[in-house]
């Protein structure tokens, strides 16, 4: 026989039951909020989601929060020549072409050009032009130039009105076949034959090439633009990895033509022309 004090008993907890039921149902049909459905951050990079349509993912640079940024800014670019021309050596070049593909190379030989009084330089005598305007602009600022009617040859200014630094190598690092397919359709002479990887970058004008870099990226600001920047890359070469010599196809220089102002990484197949006497005394 049930008492009445068990009979008052047994609705209170069905009633209290029936409620905790009730909240639990409630809060499962409630939306997730974000920290409901957050997973563990990447060790090193942000977690991209999948994109919203078929093809490559858009660069974190333009997608991600400012905190992981290491797109190399303004105050990498503002220094002299030749140590911004050191400074290139392993860092990344991307190029980020008008269908979203992303083409990066990390930089493994440059040239210094240190201004007016540089009788190799486009601004030797403090000429200034529309075509060399680039080189008194801003560090950082891109000077692109077309050689022989139809190859292109890019730059980017330093401290220092007139000086800049060329990029003459990369080695190439992601969208290798498009850079193959870029170079195959804009290359003269044996365009049949299929270029091998150490190929697709190995010059300024190859680079300029493999990049889909050409006139339209003159004057263009490389601390600021969408579709090519600068990327820090993992290592910098240690003092005895970089070799200094002498810059390529300016014999008309003078003295100039023999200084000691082209850098390139030592052992990269990948440099476009090898110095070995500048290699024996760079080690010495």
């Amino acid at each position: 026989m049930v008492t009445p004090a068990l009979q008052m008993k047994e609705p209170k907890q069905f009633s209290r039951r029936m409620g905790q039921k009730k909240q639990r149902l409630t809060k499962a049909e409630q939306p997730h909020s974000p920290s409901d459905t957050a997973q563990a951050p990447c060790p090193k990079e942000p977690c991209l989601g999948p994109p919203t349509t078929l093809g490559p993912y858009r660069s974190i640079y333009f997608s991600s929060p400012k905190g992981h940024l290491t797109r190399l800014g303004l105050e990498f670019f503002d220094q002299p020549a030749v140590p911004l021309a050191r400074a290139f050596l392993g860092q990344v070049l991307v190029r980020r072409l008008p269908n979203g593909t992303e083409l990066r190379g990390r930089i493994v030989e440059t040239e210094a050009y240190l201004g007016p009084e540089d009788e190799a330089a486009h601004s030797r005598g403090g000429r200034q032009t529309p075509r060399n305007r680039g080189m008194f602009m801003k560090p950082g600022t891109l000077y692109v130039y077309i050689i022989y009617g139809m190859y292109f040859c890019m730059n980017i200014s330093s401290q220092g009105d007139g000086a800049c630094v060329l990029l003459r190598a990369l080695e190439p690092l992601e969208g290798l076949e498009t850079m193959r397919q870029l170079r195959s359709t804009l290359r003269k002479g044996t365009a049949s034959r299929a270029l091998k990887d150490r190929e697709l970058c190995s010059g300024p004008s190859k680079l300029c090439q493999a990049l889909a870099i050409n006139k339209s990226f003159d004057q263009r600001d490389l601390a600021q633009d969408e579709a090519i920047w600068l990327e820090r890359g993992p290592l910098e070469p240690s003092e005895p990895a970089v070799v200094t010599a002498a810059r390529v196809g300016i014999g008309y220089a003078g003295e100039w033509a023999r200084k000691p102002l082209r850098f390139y990484v030592r052992g990269s197949p990948w440099v476009s022309v090898v110095d070995r006497v500048a290699e024996q005394d760079t080690q010495a």
